[in-house]
């Protein structure tokens, strides 16, 4: 069970990051907003529906906040935190790649 948990906690602590990622580089949104109404009969029907992209410009506060946390003092980790850092990094990239 304890194993369980710290795997969940990473998890969640990815999806964190990632969306400060996204955040930080901006991106687009799609919002779908759609009217209906009742007829004599009591169905409901879709009358219209919009769907409109948005874009999100890039965040200077979550882009600022990123920059801080990648200055971290090198010289003060043990090997296992660069190497656990080095993974964390290229998984970024690798993410930032992908999108």
């Amino acid at each position: 069970m304890k194993g369980k948990s710290k795997k969940t906690n990473k998890n969640y602590k990815t999806d964190l990051e990632n969306a400060l990622i996204k955040k930080a580089l901006g991106y687009d949104a799609t919002e779908v907003v759609e009217e209906y109404s009742s007829d004599n009969e009591g169905e409901i029907k879709l009358l219209k529906k919009k769907i409109t992209t948005k874009n999100v410009p890039p965040d200077m506060t979550a882009l600022k906040f990123l920059l801080d946390e990648s200055q971290k003092d090198l010289t003060q980790m043990t090997d296992q935190e660069l190497f656990e850092e080095k993974v964390r990094l290229l998984n970024i990239l690798k993410e930032i790649q992908n999108n």
